[in-house]
């Protein structure tokens, strides 16, 4: 049968074909790509730091979250996942990449927390894998990562996972800063993502307009010898789930 597009996920797949494994980094055939990206830990990328986001510790410092239970995306080496857990979290951390989950758990081990890594797509992973509903969605770098047909498959997953009265924290690449800000439909027209999507605060306040907005700031710069990691290349924001 030549014609395969019935249902919406069809069309959503369809236009993660557009786009070359290395150009759409968040498809699990994209997972080689991260692989190699984490495979030289001594590489110098600033979130290879075993250090948490300045403003997930500033939130919870301030009590404007406090999670039970909470699922990080796009979890890297487990640099958020464990602190969450060291803040008496239940914790569920997804990642693309075998390589980095590894690492995760590798730190995971040597700290002594308890986080269930899960390797996979977080959009195609079913309800018994993702244990939800969590209080917290984290993500710190996943979003921007993402083509923009798949904004629909992750207001999706906030919708079947986050509680009533949940938060998504998030932080992404900032326009003039970080990031590629053409419009949506010239990454269709070129098939590749320019190393990930920044935006401006009108427009995540337009993507999550059926949240709540709580903080929308720039991440503070954080020293090198800091507790905490911090770049203002990137924005924070908490919105809460109704």
């Amino acid at each position: 049968m030549d014609r395969n597009i019935r249902t919406v996920e069809d069309v959503l797949r369809l236009l993660d074909g557009l786009f070359t494994p290395d150009a759409n980094r968040w498809t699990v055939d994209a997972g080689d790509w991260w692989d190699t990206f984490y495979t030289d830990r001594s590489r110098p990328v600033p979130f290879f730091v075993d250090k948490p986001d300045e403003h997930l510790v500033a939130a919870l410092d301030r009590g404007l979250i406090t999670p039970r239970r909470a699922l990080d995306l796009g979890c890297g080496p487990g640099r958020n996942a464990l602190h969450l857990a060291a803040r008496g979290c239940a914790v569920d951390a997804v990642d693309l990449s075998p390589t980095a989950i590894a690492w995760a758990r590798e730190r995971a081990a040597a700290q002594g927390a308890e986080v269930r890594f899960l390797t996979g797509d977080a959009f195609a992973l079913t309800t018994t894998e993702l244990t939800g509903p969590y209080d917290l969605i984290h993500d710190s770098g996943c979003f921007h990562h993402l083509p923009p047909h798949r904004r629909v498959s992750y207001l999706s997953l906030i919708d079947r996972v986050l509680a009533p009265g949940g938060h998504l924290v998030l932080s992404c690449f900032a326009t003039g800063a970080m990031g590629s800000e053409l419009p949506d439909e010239a990454f269709y027209q070129d098939s590749h993502l320019h190393g990930g999507l920044a935006y401006t605060p009108e427009e995540l306040r337009w993507i999550f307009s059926d949240l709540t907005e709580i903080e929308l700031r720039r991440m503070r710069e954080e020293p090198p010898d800091a507790p905490t990691f911090g770049h203002p290349f990137l924005w924070t924001a908490i919105f809460q789930h109704p």
